[in-house]
């Protein structure tokens, strides 16, 4: 069994439209936010430490989102975050969000690592031993 990254966040006003449901683009924020987090965190590998000391990043290549139900102000959401695939420079990443026991979005991700001259680069042994947790398994 793969580990899962799992944080909450509360949905804000910021988030919202005139409607008072998140705002569709917000929830890229959101996503980029976890993988932040994720890497900050069980990865060691703070963006400020990637992109200010080691001068690398890890930038999405592809996204494809499903918005299964609104959100709405003040909810409480859920993120999982796990591994689909770890290639040489790329990293395949699956999303959900949840309030309570309802879906209310999926993602898949793509980011890739580049180096100085913003060219995919091999992910690090030391990161890429960290990811490998996160992998799911092939069926």
């Amino acid at each position: 069994m793969s580990q899962i990254f799992t944080t909450r966040r509360r949905v804000r006003f910021a988030d919202c439209d005139a409607a008072g449901i998140v705002f569709y683009p917000r929830y890229f924020e959101m996503l980029n936010g976890v993988v932040e987090d994720w890497f900050a965190g069980p990865l060691g590998a703070s963006f400020r430490d990637l992109h200010m000391e080691r001068h690398v990043s890890v930038p999405t290549a592809a996204v494809e989102a499903r918005f299964i139900a609104p959100s709405r102000l003040e909810d409480d959401l859920s993120f999982s975050l796990t591994v689909t695939r770890l290639g040489g420079a790329s990293c395949g990443l699956r999303h959900t969000i949840d309030c309570g026991e309802q879906r209310r979005f999926e993602a898949t991700q793509t980011i890739v690592f580049v180096g100085r001259s913003l060219k995919p680069e091999p992910w690090p042994e030391a990161l890429r031993a960290r990811i490998l947790p996160f992998v799911e398994p092939r069926p």
